[in-house]
């Protein structure tokens, strides 16, 4: 029975994309057993009124990353250039930038993972 730790998948590298106060994307690259590599996008929500997480994984393997990243790309192109042309993208980069900084003074206090931690469900 596994515990969610399990060892067999070393965590080689991460990254953090913080979206908010209540929203956080993780990128995790694994490794397995037999030298392999694949790629966890983790997204993790904070409950309303509760110090508890939803979590959903998608797991991205090696023979995937070159049409999933086309796809992903395409379709975010889509929107901006099609759907919302107009819209200020990078509002959420200057949103995200004073929110880092306000939470640097009053840092958050619940149990979210860091990088590259494990998250156990």
């Amino acid at each position: 029975m596994s515990n969610g730790n399990d060892s067999r998948f070393e965590n080689v590298y991460s990254k953090k994309v913080k979206a908010g106060s209540r929203r956080t994307y993780f990128f995790d690259v694994r490794k397995t057993r037999g030298e392999d590599f694949y790629i966890t996008l983790t997204e993790s929500t904070k409950k309303h009124n509760s110090d508890t997480y939803e979590r959903h994984k998608i797991f991205l393997y090696k023979e995937d990353f070159n049409r999933f990243l086309t796809s992903l790309q395409e379709v975010v192109e889509h929107v901006k250039v099609d759907l919302m042309p107009n819209y200020d993208y990078e509002e959420f980069d200057r949103k995200q930038a004073e929110w880092e900084a306000n939470s640097q003074n009053n840092p958050p206090e619940h149990n979210e993972p860091t990088d590259g931690e494990e998250i156990a469900w």
